[in-house]
């Protein structure tokens, strides 16, 4: 069996980079994932965002959360759990971005977050979120969710 080796980052500042949250909570029915709707297309995604000015990418990430669905939580231990690409429509044809995926457990939803009346949020099961997000690398990191929360400390 191999090592997974860590992921590597770009250079923070990077117009190609940007950081996500996989929003997670412990519920009766197990874990579930938290998705949010794009203000562009109403596609299903996890919060993420663009580099910030003294913010780790962790950081950044977690502040996504926040801004685009309300979350407090912690940013569970190791790193990025994976990495997905897609294209952002800045440019005809598309921006390609690379997005490193950060876990955040979250400890609550507040009841107002300042781009509340432009997403609406969900709680899925792993395998209901995978189904519904549009990247294939995406979707492989929600199915492996449940092994991810199983190593960190929840």
């Amino acid at each position: 069996m191999s090592k997974s080796k860590p992921q590597k980052l770009p250079k923070p500042g990077s117009r190609n980079q940007q950081y996500a949250a996989l929003p997670f909570r412990l519920a009766e029915r197990g874990i579930e994932v938290l998705l949010l709707t794009s203000r562009g297309t109403g596609r299903w995604v996890i919060p993420k965002g663009w580099p910030m000015r003294k913010l780790t990418p962790a950081g950044a990430a977690v502040r996504e959360a926040y801004e685009e669905a309300g979350l407090e939580g912690i940013i569970q231990p190791g790193g990025p759990v994976g990495s997905y690409r897609y294209a952002k429509s800045l440019v005809p044809g598309g921006l390609p971005i690379q997005v490193a995926v950060f876990l955040l457990r979250v400890e609550r939803q507040l009841d107002q977050w300042p781009e509340q009346a432009e997403r609406e949020t969900r709680w899925f099961s792993p395998e209901e979120a995978a189904s519904l997000v549009a990247e294939p690398e995406l979707a492989a990191i929600l199915l492996g969710l449940r092994a991810l929360v199983g190593r960190v400390a929840v």
